[in-house]
């Protein structure tokens, strides 16, 4: 029996593991804690890569926001004991609210691509490590794809205060994903509708959906900007969830802004 095996099967063994990596989340852990500080997250000093030119254009420029939902972003969530200082580090929760409110300001599409599990899901034969994780835990769980019983206030509900944007009747509610990327929901779709490919990106968690999200968007020919300090990422024994995501946006995305520039960029839009 591997490792995830043990972990699925044994909840002691999952809940002493969960409970290390909220150690390590606090700083507990000394060996880690030089790489998990908010220094290693500073732009280098002298940047060989080229400056972005991403310049945001009306009525192509849409936000994506990537589960938004109680089980990352608040303390009662399954994963909080994670996620939860990388949260907190990055200022997230108001950071996303920034972005809901100014992309409301500046009327530009807002598309939310939510995680869900259903009943069904969970006789998947197969799954990667961190699913077997999100499945044990019951994380994102619903009642049903056409059931919302038990729906508000769970785990998977979205976060109250972002919930006026949301729901305004305006905002695109994809279907949900999967595992990390777009490519099982209607994102894609959702964007080449809105005659979009100008995609600004936020929300959770960095190295998993976001970075998926990222990756997949690109290759269907958007220009993507990630916005760093919107999204966080576990802080576990085996690393540093949002270092090692910082390091592909930098690489991979066409633009990586911090939410102060991506709001003034948004709302530049207006004219």
């Amino acid at each position: 029996m591997d490792n995830n095996d043990t972990f699925s099967n044994d909840p002691g063994r999952r809940a002493a593991i969960l409970a290390a990596a909220g150690a390590v989340a606090a700083g507990a852990v000394a060996g880690t804690a030089a790489a998990q500080t908010p220094s290693a997250y500073a732009d280098p000093p002298n940047p060989a890569l080229p400056r972005s030119t991403m310049e945001l254009v009306r009525g192509r420029t849409a936000l994506v926001v990537v589960d938004p939902q109680n089980d990352f972003l608040t303390e009662r969530g399954v994963a909080w004991g994670v996620v939860g200082e990388s949260v907190r580090e990055h200022d997230v929760v108001a950071n996303l609210e920034r972005l809901f409110r100014a992309a409301k300001a500046a009327d530009i599409p807002v598309v939310v691509s939510p995680h869900f599990y259903f009943p069904t899901d969970h006789g998947w034969k197969f799954e990667g490590t961190l699913e077997r994780v999100m499945h044990s835990i019951k994380m994102f769980d619903r009642a049903g794809p056409l059931n919302m019983a038990g729906f508000e206030g769970s785990g998977a509900d979205f976060v109250d205060i972002y919930k006026p944007y949301i729901f305004d009747k305006k905002t695109i509610i994809a279907s949900p994903h999967k595992i990390y990327g777009p490519e099982q929901n209607d994102v894609g779709l959702q964007l080449r509708k809105q005659r979009v490919d100008h995609v600004i990106l936020a929300g959770m968690s960095s190295n998993l959906c976001v970075e998926s999200h990222m990756r997949e968007l690109m290759e269907q020919g958007f220009e993507v900007a990630v916005v760093r300090d919107a999204t966080a990422g576990a802080k576990v024994p085996e690393g540093d969830g949002y270092l090692a995501s910082l390091i592909n946006f930098r690489m991979v995305a066409n633009a990586v802004w911090r939410t102060e520039e991506a709001v003034a960029r948004i709302l530049a839009v207006r004219s």
